[in-house]
């Protein structure tokens, strides 16, 4: 192993880190995955209970679509798909159509997150401006949000380590205080709230009407903000708002999308439908890049025309349409389809909250254990009953990450947040293992510290 890690950090430069940290705590090489667990070179089993990124479906080395995949490779592997395309694609964008929520009947391809709400912006923009509105050219999006790390996707984020630097090169967009459930300023609970919150967005809403595109929203989780929770009315409120006010409703379900909060789609728990859907990581069940834009007809027609019109939407990528990854993409679906995927992880979320909850309540530096479907999160704090953060220089997350993983499960945090989004294939043995970790982590770390659990 040393060897490989040795090369490792010779030649690559990994994403959201800083290279020094390795050199104490060089990378953990992988040889294969199976199920839900991954092995390095020298045969230690880790349990993957972030999905690797979110993006892991049904395991790792999944059987059935590793037979979609070689099955698709022997056929064509990709193709241009500026006139021309293939089946793959034909039936995903069909099948994609008829599962996500009502309305949305074209499928624009791209090939990862980012690029998906780089599309959606473009899209919501080109299609005011051919409108004649030509004073929307500003978005609207909440605090603390994450929408990819390319420059439109930073300037409708609002997560601070991401952005900071960036600023002079990022759009001018509308922040706006988003819900905060945890520490709410308004003493409301998730769960019985009518999402009072959302009178601050409709207040900057009415003030930016005539110069806003679109507001761009993660229904239901904020996931890279520390897998933020929030009440389905908000939702709802959002969806009336923008249908008054001619805005484009733009729902980033790349990270909560296919199954993650319970339904298939988040926008689900609140009934509604999006004008413009971001869909990503899941998708292809973790084997390939891929992305879609689903749009309402009007977008789409408001951009059909003669081509000496210069109505055509003219963005693309190289990869777009993968073949493989339609194929594996096809697969992830039939699997949803014809197992009982929804009912069996609702059965696992269960679990996971049994096992979690009573652990969580009355620990001195767990401020909250929260969950939808099978996302949960624990909230790491200096003090349950303050609420009270710790300095980020402290590092408390990353160092139960380094516990956790030294026991045989990955647990990358969010800040202090440490949070279980698992493949869907993980056993009951593996949710015991992981919640036993997670929480044996965090209290090793506080004895470390002398601050024991109070008994």
């Amino acid at each position: 192993m040393r060897d490989w890690q040795e090369r490792d950090l010779r030649f690559i430069w990994h994403p959201c880190s800083q290279m020094k940290d390795y050199e104490e705590y060089p990378p953990i090489i992988i040889s294969h995955g199976k199920g839900a667990y991954l092995y390095d070179l020298e045969g230690k089993a880790y349990l993957d209970a972030i999905s690797s990124w979110w993006v892991n479906l049904f395991g790792h080395s999944n059987e059935r679509i590793n037979r979609a995949l070689k099955a698709q490779a022997d056929q064509l592997e990709h193709v241009i798909f500026s006139h021309f395309s293939h089946k793959p694609a034909i039936e995903l964008a069909e099948r994609l159509v008829n599962i996500t929520p009502p309305g949305l009947t074209r499928v624009f391809f791209a090939d990862n997150g980012s690029a998906a709400v780089e599309i959606a912006l473009k899209m919501s923009f080109h299609y005011h401006q051919q409108r004649g509105e030509t004073k929307r050219t500003r978005f609207a999006a909440i605090s603390h949000a994450y929408h990819g790390e390319t420059l439109g996707a930073l300037s409708v984020g609002d997560i601070d380590l991401y952005s900071r630097i960036y600023k002079p090169l990022l759009l001018d967009t509308v922040k706006i205080p988003g819900p905060d459930c945890f520490r709410c300023p308004l003493r409301k609970e998730r769960d019985t709230c009518d999402a009072e919150c959302f009178a601050t967005m409709e207040e900057m809403i009415n003030t930016h009407k005539e110069e806003l595109c679109a507001v761009i929203i993660e229904p239901i989780v904020q996931c890279a903000a520390g897998m933020k929770m929030y009440s389905p009315r908000y939702l709802t409120k959002l969806r009336a708002l923008c249908d008054r006010h001619g805005l484009h409703f733009i729902a980033d379900e790349i990270a909560v999308g296919f199954g993650r909060t319970g339904k298939m789609f988040a926008c689900e728990h609140a009934g509604v439908s999006p004008d413009i859907m971001c869909l990503s990581k899941g998708i292809s069940g973790g084997y390939l890049p891929l992305s879609v834009v689903l749009v309402k007809e009007d977008i789409y027609r408001a951009f059909y025309g003669e081509y000496k019109e210069l109505k055509a939407f003219l963005h693309s990528h190289s990869y777009t349409g993968n073949a493989l990854a339609c194929a594996c993409a096809l697969e992830t679906l039939r699997i949803f389809e014809e197992e009982d995927v929804l009912g069996m992880n609702e059965k696992k979320a269960r679990l996971i909250s049994e096992l979690a909850r009573p652990r969580a309540e009355g620990h001195p530096h767990i401020g909250e254990f929260r969950q939808t479907g099978m996302i949960c999160a624990i909230e790491i704090v200096q003090d349950r009953m303050t609420k009270a953060p710790f300095d980020w220089t402290e590092r408390v997350g990353y160092n139960v990450y380094r516990l956790a993983l030294s026991r045989g499960v990955i647990l990358r945090p969010l800040g202090d947040v440490i949070y279980f989004m698992p493949p869907y294939c993980v056993e009951e043995k593996d949710i015991e293992l992981m919640v036993e970790v997670a929480f044996s982590s965090i209290d090793e770390y506080f004895r470390h510290r002398g601050k024991g659990r109070r008994r």
